[in-house]
């Protein structure tokens, strides 16, 4: 486990957040150079992370592959400056950047990830639909699902648009299918 610098006297770039490697339990993420505290995921939450997992690997192309709960750098700042790196629950990644990863470390990169998904609790509710949607967008990640385990379970795809931002397609209940950016079909009720 790594020691945290103090965030009140130094904002840390993209870079020095990776290099930190596991820090204290509930820091995940990084906004503007400020360590952002989590609470731990709850059962239902780990449940549905991987249900959704194992019906998404079987299914992807080969040239992707699924990856649950890792650092992504958003490159929303450039080098040396207060940078952004969110862990989405789950994201769709190509296989050369699985390759890079392991050969040079650090996180995904937004312009690796052809997915970014999230599963939506009550505390997270204005984070994953709002802040995070508009960062994932502004980041040039293609698409991002949104995956509400209340009852029912619902899921949200949203896709870039032309005229800037995501566009959401309506909420999905029962079996969530689509045929781009990879032809898919999710059991939504299975995770639970």
């Amino acid at each position: 486990m790594s020691v945290l610098p103090d965030p009140m006297h130094h904002l840390l770039t993209a870079a020095e957040y990776a290099a930190l490697g596991e820090v204290e339990s509930g820091y995940t993420e990084l906004l503007e150079g400020r360590l952002l505290l989590s609470p731990g995921p709850t059962p239902d939450h780990n449940l549905a992370s991987g249900e959704l997992y194992h019906q998404l690997r079987p299914q992807l192309p080969d040239d992707l592959a699924v990856v649950q709960s890792v650092d992504v750098d958003l490159e929303l700042a450039p080098p040396g400056q207060p940078g952004f790196s969110r862990r989405p629950d789950l994201v769709v990644v190509h296989r050369g950047a699985m390759r890079r990863t392991r050969a040079e470390g650090g996180p995904f990169r937004a312009s690796e990830v052809v997915v970014a998904i999230e599963i939506v609790l009550p505390d997270s509710r204005r984070t994953d639909s709002v802040d995070k949607r508009g960062e994932y967008a502004d980041a040039g990640i293609p698409h991002y699902w949104m995956v509400d385990i209340a009852d029912p379970v619902t899921l949200v795809a949203c896709h870039l648009s032309g005229e800037g931002g995501y566009r959401a397609l309506p909420a999905v209940t029962g079996v969530f299918a689509l045929t781009a950016p990879f032809p898919l079909r999710l059991g939504l009720d299975r995770l639970v």
